[in-house]
């Protein structure tokens, strides 16, 4: 709808039950300018109102903010070749086309592997070190859905992989690399895996999940995840809007933050782009850019790159127009099956991206937002 704005785009799709609430931050290189926390965390007439401190279940969010930038910083280490083969990695992924398969690839999503399984009921009942081992183990016995780079199917399968060849490579486990390397040189603070239980207050619900018999809050809603003690590479972060401030920035500042550089330029500009494995595809190595019904919207520029999360998260990044987005709802509470937000996020971009939003590009960062520090 022409001259709709996203704080009002968003009202209107809460009163319509795309989600509960939501909170999302804009801004640019220099910091947050504009932040909104409207709904509440459920559809109860006495739930408490979202706020700026609410938390979100990230889900494939985690993909780009730990995942991704992991596989970055060892492939400028050295540690880590993008065009290697996966079983230089993990040895067990090897045969009937296996060894074709690299770890581009599956950055990418076009390594041939099964998108979903549910590994998890698979391995019920098992510690999350036992399941872990029967994860990997099963993935490298799955045949490949379709011969590497043949197309793209995304692939948490794919990531699961990719997880154990960083952690293999390292000697150490995702979650304190990820607080290691990632988010304390950022002071990403609030931010993380398997929230401790005196924030439950705070975190938005998800679905009313059958299978482990309650609402979850604060417990990851990605099954397959939940197998792994809620930690994983595909899924399983959680955040408020604001600790992700800091991570938007220092990627449009090509992996500059403060005083300390986190990425070389090159290597942001590599990721970033479209990767050009398959022909016609929108993925990039971790990252995905716009295409046509993307949650991008129509406008972001060519530039611009992004993900979007299960549980109604999406983060867009575009360097041409020095703008950032961060959008977290629980679109899943208190069920999946509610496509609603899905025409949502598009319209949310394009309204922010046509200058509809009570803010101009350059103001000057909030000097009381605590992720502009």
């Amino acid at each position: 709808m022409k001259g709709e704005t996203a704080t009002q785009l968003l009202t209107d799709a809460i009163a319509a039950g795309a989600t509960p609430g939501a909170v999302y931050i804009t801004g640019n290189s220099g910091g947050a300018a504009a932040e909104e926390a409207l709904g509440r965390l459920s559809y109860d007439a006495e739930a408490p109102p979202v706020t700026p401190d609410t938390i979100y279940d990230l889900a494939s969010l985690t993909k780009v903010i730990v995942t991704t930038p992991l596989a970055m910083l060892l492939y400028e280490r050295g540690q880590l070749e993008l065009e290697a083969p996966v079983n230089v990695y993990v040895p067990e992924f090897s045969g009937n086309g296996r060894d074709d398969v690299t770890i581009a690839d599956l950055l990418a999503h076009c390594g041939g592997l099964l998108w979903w399984t549910d590994l998890y009921k698979s391995f019920e009942g098992r510690s999350p070190a036992e399941s872990k081992r029967s994860y990997i183990e099963r993935i490298c016995e799955l045949p490949l859905d379709y011969p590497p780079r043949s197309k793209t199917v995304y692939s948490d399968l794919g990531f699961l992989l990719l997880g154990e060849a960083l952690e293999r490579v390292t000697q150490s486990s995702l979650d304190p690399l990820a607080r290691d390397e990632v988010f304390a040189p950022l002071g990403m603070n609030e931010i993380q895996y398997n929230p401790p239980q005196a924030l439950r207050p705070r975190i938005a619900p998800t679905e009313d999940d059958e299978w482990r018999g309650c609402v979850l809050r604060g417990i990851v809603h990605d099954e397959n995840a939940y197998g792994l003690g809620g930690i994983a590479p595909h899924a399983g972060l959680f955040s408020t809007a604001r600790a992700i401030v800091p991570f938007a920035r220092m990627f449009l500042n090509e992996g500059a933050w403060n005083d300390r550089r986190l990425f070389e330029p090159e290597t942001v500009r590599r990721f970033t782009r479209r990767a050009n494995l398959v022909a016609g595809s929108s993925r990039g190595l971790g990252w995905d850019t716009p295409a046509t019904g993307s949650s991008s919207g129509r406008l972001l520029s060519a530039s611009s790159y992004g993900h979007t999360g299960f549980t109604g998260t999406s983060l867009w990044i575009d360097p041409e127009r020095d703008f950032f987005a961060v959008l977290l709802t629980n679109r899943v509470h208190p069920s999946r099956e509610n496509p609603k937000l899905a025409s949502v996020r598009p319209r949310f971009h394009d309204a922010l991206a046509e200058g509809r939003r009570p803010f101009a590009w350059g103001a000057r960062p909030r000097a009381d937002h605590p992720s502009d520090t």
